[in-house]
């Protein structure tokens, strides 16, 4: 089975890293995220490359970080931006 060769890439942590925060009880940031009650929406948490195109298509670049515009709402594509990291 031929995988999308990206596990390497600033793009797949960030993806994997969101995925934890809401998923993984076992990680310390999970009572901020997944603790208070934020998912990761269907289509991104089980498809890294749904999550991609959506990000090239919504100006990701390797200096900008996901941002959710409404800090109690879910990661999804209606909630979700680049921006600079603060």
């Amino acid at each position: 089975m031929k995988t999308h060769g990206e596990s390497k890439t600033r793009l797949y942590r960030i993806w994997k890293v969101m995925r934890a925060r809401c998923n993984n009880k076992n990680i310390p940031q999970y009572k901020n995220y997944g603790g208070r009650g934020i998912t990761v929406c269907e289509e991104w948490n089980t498809s890294y490359l749904s999550f991609k195109n959506w990000s090239l298509l919504n100006g990701y670049d390797d200096s900008l970080t996901i941002d959710r515009i409404n800090n109690d709402g879910n990661y999804e594509p209606s909630n979700c931006r680049w921006a600079l990291q603060r």
